[in-house]
Parts: C-alpha cells; sequence; structure tokens
C-alpha cells in the first residue's frame, strides 16, 4: 500500500491538471468566439440606429420609452431570448412637440433652445418682452410686482462662452487668471443675491410663475461651447425653457441696457396624464443552477434633449449586444443571466431599486452586477465596491479576458461602496456585489452628459465593442463559477471620529410627478 500511494496521487494531481487544463481551454475556446462574433459580427451600429434615430430619447413617462421597451423585447426574443415589461409605479406622462422661439425685437433671430421635460404647451404663441432679475436684491420686491406677461432671464449671465481649455492655452496668464477670478465673483454675486431674496433658483422659478410672468428661460451652460444641460421645468402653468448660452447671453445684454427684447414662444408638448413606470427584463436561463443570477446592468430612459445616445443609449447597446452573443455561443450557461433596463434612473435610481425591492428572491442568489452608464469610452476602471474580496474573483475573472481589452483596465481593492450616482448602487446597498464598469471619459461629464449634444455621432463604436467583450466575457465566467462568491463588506473607514455606513436599501419613487394627497 505504502508503495502505491504516491503513484496514486499522482495519478490524481495528473487526472486533476488534464481536467482544470480541459476547462480552461473550454473557457479560453468561448471567450475567443465571444471577440470574434463582437468584432466580426457586430450589431452594434444597427441597434444605436434603431434605438436613438428611430425612436430617440426616452424620458420616464413619455411614449418614447414605451416604444423603446416594445422594440427590446420584440429584439430579445428574436434573438431567442425571453423579455417582459416589469411595472413597478405610475410617472407623469408627457410627450415633446415642436418648439420654435424667435427673438422678435430689436431684430429678428431664430433662438437655439429647447423647453424642458414636462414643461407646459403654450395655448397660443407667447411674445413679450424679456426682463432680467436685477442686481440690487434690495430691488427684487418692486421688480417682481412688474413683471407681468413678460419672459424673465433666470440664470446667472456669463460673458465668456469659451471653455476653460481654450482660455489656459489661449490666454496670457494674467488674462486668464482675470477671467477666472471674475467668474467666480459671478457666481458668489448670483448666489448671494438669491440668499438675500430666500430662495434657490428652482424655488425663484415657482415664485416667477406666481407672479404672472408668462415664461421663464435659463441657460444651464455646460462649459462646452454649444452644449447646454437639459433638464425638467420647475413651472407648472407656464413654459420653462433652455436657450444656448451664447444668445442668452445676448438678449440679457440688451434687456440690461434698456433694449427691450421681445421674444415669441411657441412650444407644444402633450400632457398625457398618468403613465407606466416600469423596467425592460430579459432572461436566459441557467440550467444547472436556474435559480442564481449574473445581471447585466443599464438604464435605459434618458433625458430628452437630444438622443440619449451616451447616457445611456451607449450601455443599453452594451448589454443588448452581449446578450445575443452570450445566447448564440453560450446558450445554456450554469446560471441565470438576467438583462435589466432600468426606467427613472435619472429621477434617483427607480427602477433598478424597485426591483431589488420587488425580488429579493432574485437579490437573495444574484452572483454579481456588471453595470455600465458613463459614456461611449473602453472600460478602464473598476472598483471593489467595499467587498473585502472582490479582488479574489474580479482580477481571476479579468485575467481570462482578451489582453487587448483588459490591459486597459485598472482596478481598486476593497473600494467604498456607492451610494449612488448608477444603478450597481441599487444593488451594492443591498449587499450585493455589483460593479461599475468605468469608461474613459471622452469628454462625458462637459459635453454629452445629459446635454443637447448627447447624440448618435458622439459614440465610438470600437471602443463599445470592447466593452462588448469584456461584459459577456465577465457574464460569462461569473455563471460558470462553482459556487456564489463571498460577499463580506469591508470595515469602512472613520473621519473626524466618524465611522462611515454601508449605504442603505431605499424605495422607489413610484407614484413620479404626480399630485398626491
Amino acid at each position: 500500500m505504502k508503495f502505491y500511494r504516491p503513484l496514486q496521487l499522482a495519478t490524481v494531481l495528473c487526472a486533476s491538471i488534464t481536467l482544470t487544463a480541459q476547462n480552461n481551454t473550454q473557457q479560453d475556446a468561448i471567450i475567443s468566439a465571444i471577440t470574434q462574433e463582437a468584432q466580426n459580427n457586430s450589431q452594434l451600429e444597427l441597434l444605436a440606429t434603431e434605438l436613438l434615430d428611430g425612436i430617440g430619447p426616452r424620458l420616464v413617462g413619455s411614449p418614447e420609452m414605451e416604444k423603446a421597451s416594445d422594440w427590446a423585447i420584440a429584439q430579445f426574443k428574436q434573438w431567442g431570448i425571453d423579455a417582459e415589461r416589469q411595472n413597478y409605479g405610475e410617472w407623469k406622462a408627457w410627450q415633446r412637440g415642436a418648439s420654435n422661439i424667435t427673438m422678435t425685437s430689436p431684430r429678428v433671430v431664430s433662438l437655439n433652445a429647447t423647453q424642458l421635460a414636462w414643461s407646459p404647451a403654450t395655448k397660443k404663441t407667447i411674445e413679450s418682452e424679456v426682463v432680467a432679475l436685477p442686481k440690487d436684491p434690495k430691488d427684487f420686491a418692486k421688480w417682481s410686482n412688474q413683471i407681468k406677461n413678460k419672459v424673465v432671464l433666470l440664470s446667472m449671465y456669463q460673458p465668456v462662452g469659451r471653455p476653460d481649455y481654450q482660455l489656459k492655452e489661449f490666454a496670457t496668464p494674467d488674462t486668464y487668471e482675470k477671467l477666472k477670478k471674475e467668474n467666480e465673483n459671478r457666481q458668489k454675486e448670483y448666489q448671494s443675491f438669491l440668499q438675500a431674496i430666500g430662495y434657490t433658483q428652482n424655488q425663484l422659478a415657482e415664485f416667477l410663475e406666481q407672479k404672472g410672468a408668462a415664461a421663464i428661460v435659463i441657460s444651464n451652460w455646460s462649459g462646452i461651447m454649444g452644449a447646454n444641460r437639459i433638464f425638467d421645468a420647475k413651472t407648472k402653468n407656464i413654459p420653462m425653457i433652455d436657450i444656448e448660452l451664447e444668445q442668452y447671453g445676448m438678449l440679457y445684454r440688451l434687456a440690461v441696457n434698456n433694449k427691450k427684447p421681445r421674444i415669441s414662444i411657441n412650444v407644444q408638448s402633450k400632457d398625457l396624464g398618468k403613465a407606466k413606470a416600469f423596467n425592460t427584463i430579459a432572461k436566459i436561463e441557467g440550467k444547472e443552477k436556474p435559480n442564481e443570477y449574473v445581471i447585466l446592468s443599464a438604464h435605459f430612459d434618458s433625458w430628452d434633449g437630444a438622443q440619449g445616445a451616451t447616457d445611456n443609449g451607449t450601455g443599453v447597446i452594451t448589454m443588448m449586444e452581449a446578450a445575443r452573443i452570450l445566447k448564440k455561443l453560450y446558450p445554456n450557461p450554469k446560471r441565470t443571466i438576467i438583462i435589466g433596463l432600468w426606467g427613472s434612473e435619472e429621477q434617483g435610481l427607480n427602477g433598478s431599486r424597485a426591483f431589488v425591492k420587488d425580488h429579493p428572491d432574485i437579490v437573495a442568489k444574484t452572483q454579481v452586477v456588471f453595470n455600465q452608464d458613463n459614456g461611449t469610452g473602453r472600460v478602464v476602471n473598476i472598483n471593489g465596491q467595499g467587498f473585502v474580496n472582490a479582488y479574489e474573483y474580479v482580477s481571476r475573472w479579468l485575467n481570462q479576458v482578451p489582453n487587448d481589452v483588459s490591459k486597459h483596465i485598472e482596478t481598486s481593492f476593497p473600494g467604498m461602496p456607492s451610494g449612488g450616482g448608477s444603478d450597481h448602487s441599487s444593488f451594492v446597498a443591498a449587499g450585493i456585489p455589483a460593479f461599475m464598469l468605468s469608461s474613459l471619459n471622452w469628454g462625458y461629464f462637459g459635453y454629452t452628459w445629459h446635454t443637447n449634444k448627447d447624440t448618435y455621432d458622439k459614440i465610438i463604436f470600437d471602443e463599445v465593442r470592447n466593452n462588448v467583450i469584456l461584459t459577456a466575457s465577465l457574464a460569462y465566467l461569473a455563471s460558470e463559477e462553482e459556487e456564489l462568491v463571498d460577499r463580506t463588506k469591508r470595515v469602512l473607514p472613520t473621519k473626524d471620529g466618524k465611522t462611515a455606513q454601508w449605504p442603505v436599501a431605499v424605495d422607489a419613487n413610484r407614484a413620479g410627478r404626480l399630485e398626491t394627497k
């Protein structure tokens, strides 16, 4: 017996090594096939054209959001993937129409303007004088009694419309510092004005509506020429619009120099009552452990100043394309793969928060969540989100991803749990390993994030293909893992005598912008 034991051990070791090699070869073959499919048979451009050009932006509560969901469900089913819409609440239903905003005096100029989301329509064309806020808060009470039937400019005046990077490149150091200081002083003066009159900018819009203003105009400049952030109206009965910085400045200068500019406003939209708030959920059923899950995550909704291309059309088409490839090349996953296209992320992660609240059975057995939601760039960072042993399994998976993809990625472990920002945070708060696949900037936050420039042409499809390979490979590897990964949370650091707290899971807003008693 003693003579044979080393031989038996050697036999077992050889068998183990052979089995491991076979498994690695099988994995390498599938990941190689994923790479080839993503590169040589990509459907990304077609998906983007259908979603962004054909349907457009996807404001929660809009008919376009419902149309986009119908399209995605049909597309999933065409690929042999089960999909459905899961309602979780209601939202104010609204649809954008045509806009025509023109300066009529002292000369005629067609203005680059956008009505804000959920803005009331004009019953008839408004034509009125444009006025600016007074400079001295002591004059505000008297001024506010004289604005009836006038169009009010609400934003801070910015005389320089060049981005900071141009000022740094071309201005002399003295001029740059002078312009920078002047802008800082304007911001302080504007905030001091609001504080002195006792209103935030949002509250001031509501107050001016009550005082009889005909319309409210802002310019929410991003800092990049031509790019303004387009959010929601704060008025209930009068239109609220955003005008690009250059033309807003023109109106302001004319107004404060007593040239009495006038504009006409004709903005059309439809108040459609209530609409269902929902997530669009697709599933590739697991064969060995169907009640354990890998979740591919992206929010489907967008603001509607443009097409919602990089926020988050790119995330949506990444997850859809990854699902298509996995269904084709890995049709019988060990675990069920869920593709969650969430609704109303932009108003507070509502879709993913509702999913976490409504599906505790799924959440409890979720292996991992991979979320993508920050532009068109290749993924360059993964944070451990505060899970102590995330390094072990995430690094192991990344080591099996093609080097051309993984070589760009920096990791930080264990990291800190995200308390918000995107839908992975909803799962992190519930104690589930959920990772943001963070992308290279490509000017996202300055140029396309929530702006009127978030359009198809800003997508770099080679970068998105990179992310499809990464996402599909990680989903496959996580699905094949023998057991559920460890989800031990780190001890959070202490600062100023206070220990940081793990984020708390909260429910969704399930009655968005609706009057409640």
